[in-house]
């Protein structure tokens, strides 16, 4: 939990204080004296009188009670001193910036445990250890620069690393983000990112506390916490953007299964980010830029003008707002070109070349304003060769941002060439975005982002009672196909005809009772095709006798299946249950398309039907589902129905370890599961 304390201490101790302002005792004492803490500093140093002006206590003994303790001290005397504090002081929130912990050794984890068990006894909170500290418009208790401006209307920003959270407030604060409270968690020995999150959705107040939230993630040890947090603070109308580092697919290579081998630990991170809401970003300056884009009005269509004076960067723009879904349309204007200067153009980039004036520019951003219903929001580029200042251009830019309903993102390029102008212009509250393709690739990931998936997900109904029995006789490994069968009737997802045989006369008796032509398939080998496993569109009864020969003795196969010839597209749905955050239920092109075009979609369960059909409609191959060039399409609302069977039957047998059902073959019609694997780990 998170104390008042730590937010809004009335007093502060830094034990290990010191004059040497190159240490981290030294350097935070000198952050708080700086940036004017109001409380009362207590420092605690038995080798000094008197530090940076402080009155320096001999031992914690023989302070007053004190709110907050930062601990600038070696780790093995932190658990002492902070029992001590907690006992004796009534402290009631910790900060420690030693290492020397469960990063190091299991003398520094038995350090660690011992602390938090502390901590926790006397319902104080803990930030760290082996971190910067935290920082917000109370006070400021890091040992670190920059020291951003601390605004309750800025940013709140939480780190797993307390070095990368100096690095992206260094990408933030030059192009003018502010912040609310920046905390940097280290061993997250207590408090994660996750528990911090949980803290700014439970205290939100939606007239005071910050509407952007971002984050820096190395480790996500409690995913249903982050999920349900981060969605509910995007529903009460906040905007969050994340990095997740760490993240690997290297688990993967040995996997059994398709579903297996793309399901990775990143998946699971992808899914679990846009089941919340969150943007994901995949560096600082791209994280920066998003928060940037958060604190300017949202965007509430895809139609963008880009206003410029200087070509080249609006053609760039305009690249990496299309690649990215943006629209760039087409505008006319016959009176706004009369005022602007001639060789000037509307069409969109609107060009008012490099001798454009503030004046000019004020009726372009006017028209598109009120003039261009279509318009959504406005992306304006003005840099400067450096022959003349451009004041009066930002000054107009910031007070047509001010009254315009349509977002207005001012890209100002010329970081040296008018150093001074942008400054002023920041100094007004604004943000500058410097660079147009980075804007436009950050603008367009925010746009895509979609809505949190709603709190409460129906899921269909299945024959629970069936699932379970099977389940439950079943052991660890592949179900046989029988049992496959039969859970899958039970979930209600619908399934070709088939029969699995073992000798030659009972493959033409069931190829007869299924009706010709057939496809033969071989049980045992993982995968079919890659052995000449795999016969299709088998006409006549000889045919069935002399593959089932050929087939049965294939490597590891032990029995034949037969199933009815389908004809349609071939589409495929997967899960696998990923540990900490549960089932992955993917879905994407079937056959052997999916091991080579790896496009899939993925979420977690439980997956809602509105959240079935985005998956389907963000695959790259979306077309061919739609049906392209004449060809008839897939029944899309059969396909995700059965997303979301194949997820409340993950819901039901957690004990599903993997699932393929590749290929479902279908049509407009109907949509039939025709191979299928299940492995069970119990």
């Amino acid at each position: 939990m998170i104390t008042q304390q730590l937010i809004n201490p009335k007093s502060i101790v830094i034990v290990g204080g010191s004059n040497d302002v190159t240490k981290p005792g030294g350097k935070v004492l000198k952050n708080l004296i700086d940036n004017h803490f109001s409380g009362c500093l207590y420092v605690v140093n038995p080798k000094e009188e008197e530090i940076q002006g402080i009155r320096c206590y001999k031992t914690v003994d023989e302070l007053p009670e004190c709110d907050m303790a930062i601990l600038a001290i070696a780790a093995k005397y932190c658990p002492d001193t902070v029992e001590k504090l907690a006992r004796d002081k009534n402290t009631r929130a910790f900060i420690i910036l030693s290492a020397g912990f469960h990063e190091e050794s299991a003398e520094g984890a038995a350090l660690e445990e011992k602390i938090v068990a502390t901590v926790n006894q006397y319902n104080a909170c803990l930030i760290g250890p082996n971190c910067i500290g935290m920082m917000n418009h109370h006070h400021t208790s890091v040992f670190t620069t920059p020291i951003p401006k601390l605004d309750p209307n800025g940013v709140d920003f939480i780190s797993g690393s307390g070095a990368t959270a100096v690095f992206i407030m260094e990408a933030s604060i030059p192009k003018g983000l502010t912040f609310s409270s920046i905390y940097s968690v280290g061993n997250s020995a207590q408090l994660g990112v996750e528990d911090v999150l949980k803290y700014l959705d439970e205290s939100f107040d939606p007239d005071n506390s910050s509407k952007v939230k971002i984050l820096y993630i190395e480790s996500i040890n409690k995913p249903d916490m982050l999920l349900k947090h981060a969605a509910s603070l995007i529903r009460k109308g906040c905007r969050i953007a994340a990095i997740k580092a760490g993240s690997s697919a290297a688990g993967s290579r040995a996997a059994s299964s398709h579903t297996g081998a793309l399901a990775s630990p990143d998946v699971a991170v992808e899914s679990l980010f846009h089941k919340a809401g969150i943007v994901r970003c995949h560096s600082r300056e791209e994280l920066a830029t998003v928060a940037s884009i958060f604190m300017h009005k949202p965007l509430k269509g895809k139609n963008i003008a880009i206003i410029t004076h200087a070509g080249g960067p609006a053609v760039m723009l305009t690249d990496a707002l299309s690649e990215g879904g943006l629209e760039i349309p087409h505008l006319e204007n016959p009176e706004l070109l009369t005022k602007l200067f001639p060789g000037s153009s509307v069409a969109n980039p609107i060009d008012f070349l490099a001798t454009g004036t503030a004046e000019q520019l004020g009726d372009i951003i006017d028209a598109c304003e009120n003039d261009f219903p279509e318009i959504d929001g406005m992306a304006v580029i003005f840099g400067s060769p450096g022959l003349f200042e451009v004041y009066d251009v930002y000054k107009l830019l910031d007070e047509k941002m001010r009254v315009c309903k349509k977002p207005i993102f001012p890209i100002l390029p010329s970081i040296i060439n008018v150093k001074k102008e942008i400054e002023y212009f920041i100094g007004l509250g604004r943000i500058n975005f410097p660079d147009e393709v980075g804007f436009g690739n950050a603008l367009c990931k925010v746009f895509n982002t979609p809505a949190p998936a709603p709190e409460i997900i129906t899921q269909p109904k299945l024959d629970i009672a069936a699932i379970r029995a099977i389940i439950d006789a079943a052991a660890d490994g592949y179900l046989h196909p029988e049992k496959v069968q039969e859970l899958f009737d039970a979930a209600g997802i619908p399934r070709a005809g088939e029969a699995v045989v073992t000798n030659k006369e009972a493959a033409i008796v069931a190829a007869s009772d299924l009706g010709l032509p057939v496809v033969m398939k071989v049980v045992g080998p993982v995968h079919k095709s890659d052995v000449g496993g795999v016969v299709l569109n088998v006409k006549n009864f000889d045919q069935v006798a002399v593959e089932f020969d050929r087939m049965i003795q294939i490597k590891d196969t032990t029995a034949i299946l037969i199933q009815p010839m389908l004809s349609g597209h071939s589409v495929y749905i997967g899960a696998k249950k990923e540990p900490k955050f549960g089932h992955m239920v993917l879905c994407g092109l079937g056959g052997i398309y999916i091991e080579v075009l790896k496009d899939v979609q993925s979420s977690l369960a439980p997956v809602s039907k509105e959240e079935a059909a985005g998956m389907i409609t963000r695959l790259k191959s979306y077309k061919i589902i739609e049906g392209v060039r004449g060809q008839e399409g897939l029944n899309q609302e059969l396909f995700a129905e059965i997303i979301t069977r194949v997820s409340a039957l993950c819901l039901a047998a957690p004990e599903i370890a993997e699932m393929d059902i590749n290929p479902l073959m279908g049509n407009m019609k109907m949509l039939k599961a025709v191979d299928a694997r299940i492995r069970i780990e119990k």
